[in-house]
């Protein structure tokens, strides 16, 4: 008797322990979405799986996780029935869905929801030449920082290279001693200066070496000024066909760029639950332009493209301004709300979830997460870019490089040519003569004093 109550005794313990142990493995619903829970291998990953890891060893619950099968978030038909995972949630399919589960009165009624572990609101994703306005220094955006970099040294190289090819040359300067240079250091700035902008200045070189270091500058100016120009009025002429966008009140009032939200989403019954007028204007437009994304791909792709703006959740739309360079959020965020995670209606565990995510907040966790996986990866497409890049312009700056060498390369030969006849004349040899010649051609401050002194004494005697 008492072994066969011992032994029902057992039973029903192993029973109430295994029910136990099924009752704590919960069922996760979510959605796929980056970054919040992504596809790796057999393994899902993201900001929202992260986050049910951390909730789970506070509480000390397993479970196990799987995608909504209609991939929706949880929108209400006309019959009153829910579909995505808030309707999993609702028939008991799912214990829990995480996902970027926007918290609203709607659901609030249907289902549990946690305190939000992300604020976010409604905003605006752009191309950034949608974006920008007009500035200030526009008339330098025909080539990028690095060409004018470039431009600035080639203008400085080849006023130089003047400078010194007509004091070696001696076709140039033939008497160093009584005649003065007309190149100063300053006069080669400005003479190449003029050349520029196609102004001129004098007076030009005799030499052929100098002649030749001024055509190939002369030459080098032309292709710049003709790529300058052609990309300034290919700039202007696609500003004139853009707006600038800078907040919903822009948005609606124009009709030249299509925008449109996800539809079904909270933020489309943001804008048409609502009696501001400017957002009742943006939900009729689109209503009747019927320009609602089907994904979230879909928005920010059409944005990418151009003449499309997308409105959207912040937090979302912030995450693809991280992936691509090109996109741009607008500052103006209206109808802030937040994520939560969705319970059954009356679940005890909601409280302790909540509890949970603010302590995690409180540590600083969900700032990790959040910084963790959006992370900015974006690479500029530079096919988009409509500045010149340094490349583009690498023949016209080797073929100034040539020139400059040629012509400095013929203005030492000229120069070593003159010392021979010298070395001959005085019987000297041409190292010595060529010595004395570069010396007092590159240092003729100095080199006509002793000269002016000789000719003083002269006058004496």
């Amino acid at each position: 008797m008492l072994f066969g109550f011992f032994l029902m005794s057992v039973v029903v313990f192993l029973d109430m322990g295994l029910c136990t142990a099924a009752q704590s493995e919960l069922r996760i619903t979510t959605i796929k979405q980056e970054p919040y829970t992504t596809v790796k291998g057999t393994q899902l990953e993201g900001f929202c799986m992260d986050l049910l890891s951390e909730v789970a060893k506070k509480l000390g619950f397993k479970y196990r996780v799987h995608l909504v099968k209609d991939s929706s978030y949880g929108r209400q038909d006309e019959s009153g029935n829910w579909n995505g995972m808030i309707g999993e949630v609702v028939r008991g399919e799912a214990d829990l869905a995480i996902a970027p589960l926007t918290l609203t009165a709607a659901r609030e009624k249907v289902v549990g929801m946690t305190k939000p572990f992300m604020q976010t609101g409604v905003s605006i994703l752009l191309r950034k030449d949608i974006s920008e306005g007009t500035g200030f220094f526009d008339f330098l955006s025909p080539f990028t920082a690095e060409t004018w970099v470039g431009i600035l040294i080639a203008y400085l190289g080849t006023a130089a290279c003047i400078f010194v090819v007509t004091r070696l040359s001696p076709c140039e300067w033939s008497q160093p001693q009584s005649e003065e240079n007309r190149f100063s250091f300053l006069h080669s700035l400005w003479y190449t200066a003029g050349a520029l902008t196609l102004q001129g200045a004098g007076p030009h070189p005799k030499a052929v070496s100098g002649r030749i270091i001024c055509c190939t500058w002369w030459l080098f100016t032309i292709v710049l000024l003709a790529s300058y120009f052609s990309n300034l009025s290919s700039s202007k002429t696609s500003d004139s066909t853009q707006l600038t966008i800078k907040g919903f009140d822009d948005l609606a009032n124009q009709d030249v760029i299509q925008y449109g939200c996800l539809a079904g989403s909270s933020t489309l019954a943001f804008f048409k639950n609502s009696n501001n007028p400017l957002y009742r204007r943006i939900y009729e437009h689109m209503e009747r332009t019927k320009s609602f994304v089907s994904s979230m791909d879909e928005g920010v792709r059409r944005a990418k493209e151009g003449n499309f703006a997308f409105i959207g959740e912040s937090v979302s739309l912030d995450l693809a301004v991280a992936r691509y360079c090109e996109l741009v959020r607008a500052h103006e965020v209206v109808g802030m709300r937040g994520y939560s995670i969705a319970a059954a209606l009356g679940s005890p565990i909601i409280k302790n979830l909540s509890v949970a995510i603010l302590q995690l907040s409180e540590a600083g966790e969900l700032a990790y997460l959040r910084s963790k996986w959006w992370a900015s990866s974006c690479i500029a497409d530079k096919a988009k870019s409509s500045a010149a890049q340094p490349h583009s312009l690498k023949g016209m700056f080797l073929v100034l490089s040539l020139g400059l060498g040629l012509g400095a390369l013929l203005a030492v030969l000229e120069l070593t040519s003159k010392s021979r006849r010298r070395a001959a004349e005085q019987k000297k040899s041409c190292c010595t003569v060529l010595t004395e010649e570069l010396s007092l051609r590159l240092r003729t401050s100095d080199a006509n004093k002793p000269q002016e002194n000789v000719d003083k004494d002269k006058e004496k005697a």
